[in-house]
């Protein structure tokens, strides 16, 4: 059934974003008067269609589900001679330079809208998340150094309000790129008689974090990370370590072998690294403190031991429904279009020059199970990551690639500088280069697809 799923959801967000693609140049052909032949969903054989419209386009689903195609009346692959005068002035060729631009631009363009349409129509819901409140932090850690605690709740990065822990996450992120550091605004309990908050500013230095780290939990390596609500027992499971130690549902858990345990998750670490080892436990039921032993049982997975004393621990943070009136939601929205795609091509840039791994380059298996796993999550993280793969394709699209969108917008550009189409000759060379470097594309992808599947 999940395999089902995956594949439902996948099909689900790739022929969306082909549509959309598509759509794109479509829309705007007809609008410079192109004469658009065959509309495509997938590549190769047609294996079914219909024809619509005063044009008698053909609407097609085609063999190979991956991409799509828009075929506009052409000279380069029709014999102008047939042509009627009527369809002559409808050829895509016989278009200024402006209009081609504007066709191919279309696309690329369709997709960055669907992109800030669905972030402005989730903000306007509201997106459900965790408070960007941070866990106690370690000492030695950069974090540490820089001031910060733990307890504390970031209101702001560099000046910028955030609301949700994925937005500070996503402001240290670009951050980390520029090197340097970043100023944030936190505010934390008053520890006085007075209670309240205390408001400060902490400067956080971020040239610590390499762009090779931005791979995994750079966070981490901060000392940055999520609060959790304190190690306070849920249901205890019956016959397991614990009941026999006598723990019950409701205590709060304080000290383990005489270190502090800071939070649920604490414990939990602090268990699964002890199997069979007896563990002292200090904590609190019912406003009294007591003291008992508990010996975790031993279980194994994937060849490693951990401890288990089969007894519940909520680790769920504090969470917030982050909303935003309409007009802000799309400003929003089209603000995180702006930074994912910058952010796209400066991981690019730095693939090209070795700091970061080409292993990050993720085909079709590796996004049909990004597109299961959110789907199961809900749909708000379903459509969030539909948002993003649509600025992937967008930013990829465009990049100055033979045969792809970029290709030709790169061609047409030549052509507005020097007055005239590069000659045809050059274009072969360059499409039979593009497909060259497209294909290794699509080679590494899978490669990189079929070693995260195996391993």
């Amino acid at each position: 059934m999940a395999f089902l799923q995956t594949i439902v959801a996948f099909l689900v967000a790739l022929g969306s974003l082909v549509i959309i693609h598509e759509l794109g140049h479509y829309s705007v052909a007809r609008l410079c008067g192109v004469k658009v032949l065959r509309f495509s969903v997938g590549m190769g054989k047609v294996i079914f269609s219909r024809r619509f419209g005063p044009d008698q386009t053909e609407w097609a689903v085609s063999l190979l589900p991956l991409g799509g195609y828009v075929k506009m009346l052409d000279a380069r692959e029709q014999d102008i001679a047939t042509m009627s005068p009527a369809d002559l002035k409808r050829e895509f060729t016989h278009q200024s330079v402006w209009r081609r631009m504007a066709i191919v631009a279309a696309g690329p363009l369709a997709n960055f809208l669907l992109a800030i349409v669905l972030f402005a129509g989730l903000y306007i819901h509201g997106i459900p998340e965790p408070t960007p409140k941070l866990r106690i932090v370690a000492e030695q850690s950069v974090a540490y150094k820089a001031g910060l605690r733990g307890g504390e709740l970031v209101t702001a990065v560099n000046g910028k309000p955030i609301q949700i822990w994925s937005d500070l996450r996503w402001e240290l992120m670009q951050a980390a790129l520029e090197k340097g550091s970043v100023k944030l605004d936190v505010q934390h309990p008053d520890p006085g008689p007075s209670g309240g908050n205390i408001l400060d500013t902490v400067s956080l230095p971020l040239d610590s974090i390499t762009p090779k780290d931005l791979e995994g939990d750079f966070l981490a390596k901060l000392g940055i990370d999520l609060a959790r609500p304190k190690a306070v027992l849920g249901k205890v499971m019956p016959d397991g370590p614990a009941m026999r130690a006598g723990l019950q549902q409701g205590d709060l858990i304080t000290r383990i072998n005489g270190t502090a345990v800071d939070d649920g998750l604490a414990l939990v670490e602090k268990v699964r690294a002890s199997p069979d080892k007896k563990m002292s436990i200090d904590g609190i039921r019912a406003g009294q403190a007591f003291h008992l032993e508990v010996t975790p049982q031993s279980q194994e997975s994937k060849g490693v031991s951990f401890g288990l004393i089969k007894v519940e621990v909520p680790l769920t943070p504090e969470m917030i429904v982050a909303s935003s009136t309409p007009l802000a939601a799309l400003a929003k929205g089209a603000q995180k279009t702006w930074d994912s795609s910058v952010l796209t091509l400066k991981m690019l840039g730095k693939m090209l020059i070795g700091q970061v791994s080409w292993k990050n380059i993720t085909g079709p298996i590796t996004i049909a199970d990004y597109a299961g796993q959110t789907a199961r999550v809900g749909a708000i993280s379903y459509l969030s990551f539909i948002a993003f793969i649509s600025i992937s394709l967008g930013v990829m699209n465009l990049l100055p690639i033979p045969v792809l969108d970029g290709g030709l917008l790169l061609y047409y550009s030549v052509e507005v500088l020097t007055g005239r189409p590069i000659p045809e000759r050059f274009g072969e060379i360059a499409q039979r280069a593009g497909i060259g470097i497209l294909m290794t594309l699509m080679a590494v992808a899978m490669f990189n697809d079929i070693v995260r599947l195996i391993f």
